[in-house]
This record gives C-alpha cells, structure tokens and sequence, in this order.
C-alpha cells in the first residue's frame, strides 16, 4: 500500500467529511440568501420536469442505497442473505436506479449546455457540479459489469469493511489495494463530492432532509381576526343587527 493509496482512503475521507460538515455549518451561517438550488424552471419547463424527477428518484435511492449497503454491518445480514447475493442485489437494484438517474442528469445538463438563456443565466459552478455528478455516475455503471465478474461478493466485503473502519475511526484501506481503477476513482470522485458540497448549490440537500421536521412540528393555528379590520383592507363593513 504506497503513500497515494493510504492518502486517498486513510486520510482524504477525514479532510472531505471535515469540510463538508464545517463548511455547510459556516455558509448558513454567513451566507443564507446563497442557501438555494437557483431554480430555471421560468425559462423552460418542459425538458427540467423531466430531468429533475428522473434525477432525484436516482439518486435518493442510490444515495440511501449506498449508505444502507456499505454501513451494515455484515453480521446483521449474514442469516438472511449471502454476500454474493447481497452484491448481485446491489448490481441489479443499482444499475437500475444509475440508469434512471443517469437519464435524468443527462437531460439537466443538455438543457444547462445547450438553452441559450439558461445558460446565460447558469453560474459556472453549477455547470461544474453536474458534469461531476454525470462523470460519477458513469464511474458508477462502469463498476457494474466488474462486480458481476466477482460474483462471490468479496468486493462488496472489502468496500464495506473500509467505509465502517472510517465512521468507526479505524481506518484501514489494505482491502481496497486489489480492487479494480473503476472502483477506486469512484470513490475518491465521490468523496470530492462531499468536499465540494459547501461549495455548491448541492447545499440545498439539507434544507429537503429538513422539512421531515415537519412530520413533528405541531399544528400552526390560524385564527381569523375580523373585529375592527377595517374597510380599507377589503373585508366589508359589519352591520349591526336591529
């Protein structure tokens, strides 16, 4: 294991999760009115319906899918279901949920690129961050057809014994040596993610895991006031009964 590797997966992790949280915390605190996704939906509709639904169905799947798959531990799974069947789950439920999401990206970014008006009204960054996220995914549907070749499931032990040793503080990326470049460029690809994410519009991810909040937030009432209004604000004159 050479000083690149332990960098890029003992190290690196760390330095994009530590942005990440303080980088995220630093811009609501400093810069909210930037806190936002900067919606085109004005200049063409269409095209963004499309995209944008095709996209977040993709990638809340793939994001929980990923998040479920690597940080179980595999003891808890073991009496139900295989390794190599829990990766060939992964393959099929993944390069589905890839291939939608794909799509979707696919359209965003043609529309980015492509709309005059949209792109005259498109910040740089945002260009940037989606043609990350396409090149993510496409590494992401490259390590399909190498998973299928190690049906056994050992990479699916290796990728998630590395991401468990990283929460847990116990880094350790010796499993990760023998892995193919797909995999490995679509992990640190994905960490850059993570690191660039205070950085971008993705920021508007917390406010959407904010709102389930609201499933606890008590009840808002609403009274209506009318005694008094006056007729200027558009309620009519009470009258007086006889």
């Amino acid at each position: 294991m050479n000083t690149l590797h332990n960098f890029f997966f003992n190290v690196y992790p760390y330095v994009c999760l530590s942005v990440f949280l303080m980088g995220s915390l630093a811009r609501f605190d400093r810069d909210q009115y930037t806190w936002k996704s900067d919606s085109s939906q004005l200049l063409r509709a269409g095209q963004l319906r499309w995209g944008s639904n095709l996209f977040h169905a993709g990638i809340l799947f793939l994001f929980f899918g990923h998040s479920v798959g690597l940080l179980t531990p595999h003891w808890v799974y073991e009496p139900f279901i295989t390794p190599a069947q829990k990766q060939l789950v992964a393959v099929v439920a993944g390069g589905v949920a890839g291939a939608v999401c794909f799509v979707g990206l696919s359209l965003l970014l043609h529309r980015r690129i492509f709309d005059p008006r949209i792109r005259l009204t498109s910040h740089r960054t945002d260009l940037f961050i989606l043609v990350i996220l396409w090149v993510q995914l496409v590494l992401g549907l490259i390590t399909l057809p190498f998973s299928l070749g190690h049906s056994d499931g050992t990479v699916m032990l290796a990728l998630s014994d590395w991401a468990q040793r990283i929460v847990t503080f116990r880094p350790d990326a010796s499993g990760l040596v023998a892995l193919d470049w797909p995999y490995k460029v679509h992990l640190v690809l994905g960490m850059t993610i993570f690191l660039l994410f205070p950085f971008s519009r993705l920021v508007h991810v917390w406010s959407g895991f904010g709102t389930l909040a609201y499933v606890l937030r008590p009840y808002q009432v609403v009274r209506s006031r009318r005694v008094g209004l006056p007729t200027a604000m558009g309620a009519p004159p009470r009258q007086k009964g006889h």
